[in-house]
């Protein structure tokens, strides 16, 4: 695999949206190697599945032999990125901003090898270099590059004054702030692409014209497109809310999971874009019909889950949803929860995340969608006992594919 297919590989598989000057940064590509970064604000203690696409863009950067940087946003996330956002931020303690960071590192181990060689990554943080700002030179070096009006026609602006939501004055700094980490990056590493999805589009173009017009450097864009199910949801998102990348927030079965309920129609493109299949096998499997395409949705499953928490974590969650599934057994690495019985049963779904309320509960069961170790139960009311267990846990499970272990406290 050579370095200038990049561009080849990525579009093929769904990730290009935008490019800023194609035809030459195609040129730098077959020159290359290229350093390409993309920024993650610490804003929470994990990054989640909307995430995958930034994070697959940097693993095959690295794949074809180029130079993928991760600028964690220790000085960006005191500021607050508006883009896409109808809310200003919550500002966030420097204790807070470091112990998110330390949460979102994890996330990158098995999509990356860091070191010092062509093809393995480097991970950075713009603390380094916005912290120590002067503000008033910055603003005389940095700011004099920017028209407000341009500012002002930014969708990550101009969505939020259209809709009469506020935007403050240090979140209108942002774009200054990423544009800056750009020149920083250019000059310190060598640094020619920036990545991002295509609502960081305006950040970007912004970013690269900062290093022309400071450095007379080139530089270079890529976004990629919003990425939403067969049924128009946002990418990412679950019954039970995100699903986030660190295994204390969402196990690898539930990962696991996740992916094996995608869609039919989303088969085929959640394959090119989330796991490394050859182009060829993901087009077949993704043409499957009928009862087929379930097997294709196991491969997803594991595949996707291989790469985010290994091999083996992957082939335990796929048996155990075989088991679950194919022999009706409650497999003993499926989710537990430990509770005292007797215990009301909708009490006990709502523990296990079955239902989100006993009203929700009470619903499932009139709909026989409830199960105590694969029997459908009527009575939400009723109580599991300790005679329910069966070596030492009861299955709860909620349709086919959610279960849950209780076990006595």
């Amino acid at each position: 695999m050579t370095a200038q297919s990049f561009l080849e590989i990525i579009r093929e598989r769904g990730f290009v949206h935008q490019v800023t000057d194609e035809a030459a940064l195609a040129a730098a590509l077959e020159a290359g190697p290229v350093a390409g970064y993309i920024g993650f604000d610490a804003t929470a203690d994990s990054l989640h599945v909307g995430h995958l696409v930034q994070i697959m863009l940097l693993r095959w950067l690295a794949k074809t032999g180029n130079r993928p940087v991760v600028l964690m946003g220790g000085g960006t996330t005191k500021i607050g990125d508006p883009s896409g956002r109808d809310e200003t931020r919550l500002i966030l303690t420097e204790e807070r901003i470091e112990e998110n960071k330390a949460g979102i590192r994890s996330a990158f181990t098995n999509f990356l090898t860091f070191g010092d060689t062509p093809g393995t990554a480097i991970m950075l943080d713009n603390a380094e270099w916005l912290d120590p700002l002067r503000y008033i030179p910055f603003l005389r070096e940095v700011g004099r590059h920017f028209s407000v009006n341009r500012m002002l026609s930014m969708d990550s602006v101009k969505m939020r004054l259209d809709r009469d939501q506020p935007l403050t004055f240090i979140e209108f700094n942002y774009m200054l702030l990423q544009s800056y980490d750009f020149v920083e990056l250019r000059r310190r590493h060598g640094v020619t692409l920036q990545m991002g999805g295509s609502d960081q589009w305006g950040n970007i173009v912004m970013g690269a014209d900062l290093v022309r017009r400071m450095d007379q450097k080139d530089a270079f864009g890529i976004t990629a497109p919003l990425i939403t199910t067969a049924s128009g949801a946002k990418m990412g998102k679950s019954a039970a809310g995100a699903v986030w990348l660190n295994a204390d927030r969402v196990s690898p079965y539930d990962y696991w999971q996740f992916w094996r309920n995608a869609e039919d129609a989303d088969v085929g493109k959640f394959l090119a874009l989330f796991t490394d299949m050859p182009m060829d096998e993901v087009r077949r499997l993704g043409a499957l019909q009928g009862a087929e395409v379930n097997e294709a949705k196991k491969i997803l499953a594991t595949e996707a889950t291989a790469l985010l928490h290994g091999r083996a974590a992957a082939a335990e969650a796929a048996e155990t949803a075989r088991q679950a599934f194919e022999q009706g057994t409650a497999a003993e690495t499926l989710p537990s929860i430990t509770a005292t019985l007797p215990a009301i049963l909708a009490d006990l779904l709502v523990s296990a995340g079955l239902a989100s309320s006993k009203g929700e509960a009470r619903r499932l069961v009139a709909q026989n969608g409830i199960r105590l170790n694969d029997v459908a139960v009527s009575d939400a009311a009723m109580a599991v006992t300790a005679d329910d267990l069966r070596d030492g846990a009861a299955k709860l499970s909620a349709g086919k594919k959610k279960h849950v272990l209780v076990r006595q406290a």
